[in-house]
């Protein structure tokens, strides 16, 4: 059987791209072009630049052209990569850890085990957690401005999983989420499994653009929003309280179900009211200590409203069964004797020394972030390539993360997320330093 034309010039060019013959960041011909030089439709061009962005081969970007992609990237452009070796420097995951830690968590364990109740945890608990912890858990959620009733909490294994629960009880395979145009991996992960259709929203100096929300709304049959409105990650805005007003007026004028993702809320001192509090009728709210104590501390917070509680609950007990009873023991112990407290203010110490020595090292760079966040986002030149500089810093064994994971648009922004929690203080600066340089260097353009 005689092989399709097209299917010819796609092997031809994949061969060509893996021998080396193009090298990385290369601009392609234009579809228009490719199709004059092999002779073939523009359709069919099309088809191959499709292809041979579906092998992890090139990226297309909007308004600029079809390039070849570094391939020494993983194909989630860092993101999705396994855990680091021991001699890369990870600006990628964040996993602050502060000294004593783990002199902490001893102490809980022998505490622990001399507990009375400890053959209880043994067994089987309510599938959103027992009414001891969950009363708990309202009381750390009321210091924080919002007031909940213990019978509106569900305690879940880390605040992915509360996504993870929400999304499954409450929307179907097709519904359409709002979305930043740059969000949470994890999120967009997540509506990718679960048959999700993502809505991007265009995005301000300080925010989401509530108008393009409006114009979305209006012309989409859009079921939630996702958000984060206290230390977006990756950009690290918070709301102000007249913005979170608006937003909620808009939840409430087409009828959208409120995500609200809390995970890096602890970082900011003051914060509005969160939007649970101004719309607790329609807000689900999500957070967890997997950020602010210990990512191995895998127990999160949700609350929800009363109606949507029977469907996260069948949820949770689909996904999990039920609260994840040790931890969860140990998170209460924590928040009960201010442990969790102390923890969350040395960890916002920390941040803003990290974001201190950033400001130094990336001095007129135009990078994003907020003062007391483990990020921070860095726009690149508009001729330079991410996915170039991200693989010379690999080379380098310093680990970073391009846009591609966060973007939720076609056309996908050059930058880097930088993430400053990983790396001992006193290194930080001599890898900001070699970031710097890199970005700096022309030959990633």
């Amino acid at each position: 059987m005689r092989t399709p034309r097209y299917k010819l010039v796609l092997d031809r060019l994949a061969a060509e791209i893996r021998a080396g013959r193009w090298p990385a960041g290369t601009r392609l011909p234009t579809h228009r072009r490719l199709a004059e030089v092999e002779g073939v439709a523009v359709v069919t061009a099309s088809r191959v630049y499709a292809e041979l962005e579906a092998m992890g081969l090139v990226s297309s970007e909007q308004g600029r052209g079809t390039f070849v992609r570094d391939r020494a990237l993983s194909p989630g452009h860092g993101i999705d990569q396994q855990w680091a070796a021991s001699d890369v420097t990870d600006l990628n995951f964040n996993y602050p850890a502060l000294p004593g830690q783990a002199e902490i968590l001893r102490s809980a364990l022998r505490e622990l085990a001399g507990s009375g109740d400890l053959e209880a945890l043994l067994r089987y608990q309510p599938h959103r957690g027992r009414p001891h912890d969950r009363a708990v858990v309202a009381g750390h959620l009321r210091r924080r401005g919002l007031d909940v009733d213990a019978d509106r909490v569900a305690i879940v294994s880390g605040a992915q999983h509360g996504l993870a629960v929400a999304c499954t009880g409450l929307l179907r395979a097709g519904d359409v989420v709002a979305v930043d145009a740059l969000t949470y991996p994890g999120f967009k992960a997540l509506a990718g499994l679960l048959g999700l259709e993502l809505a991007p929203i265009r995005s301000t100096a300080t925010g989401p653009d509530l108008n393009h929300l409006e114009q979305v709304c209006a012309h989409r049959g859009v079921q939630a929003v996702y958000c984060m409105p206290t230390l977006h990650n990756p950009l690290g805005w918070v709301l102000d309280a007249d913005v979170r007003e608006r937003l909620v007026q808009i939840a409430r004028r087409h009828q959208l179900m409120i995500l609200e993702d809390a995970s890096y809320a602890y970082l900011a001192d003051d914060a509005p009211t969160p939007l649970a509090a101004l719309a607790p009728e329609r807000t689900v709210h999500v957070t967890g200590l997997s950020k602010s104590v210990a990512t191995g501390l895998r127990v999160g917070f949700l609350t929800a409203p009363p109606d949507a509680l029977p469907s996260i609950e069948r949820a949770i007990r689909a996904t999990t069964w039920n609260t994840p009873s040790l931890t969860t023991a140990i998170a209460c112990r924590w928040i009960d004797d201010g442990t969790v407290d102390r923890l969350e203010a040395d960890k916002r110490r920390d941040a803003t020394a990290r974001q201190a020595i950033a400001r130094e090292a990336l001095a007129g760079l135009p990078y994003v972030s907020h003062p007391s966040s483990y990020f921070l986002w860095l726009p690149l030149a508009e001729d330079a390539r991410a996915d170039r500089l991200a693989a010379a810093l690999a080379q380098e064994r310093i680990s970073v993360a391009t846009a591609v994971p966060f973007a939720t648009t076609t056309n996908v922004p050059q930058a880097l997320r930088l993430a400053l929690g990983s790396v001992e203080l006193a290194h930080l600066p001599a890898v900001l330093d070699r970031v710097r340089a890199a970005a700096d260097d022309d030959a990633f353009r």
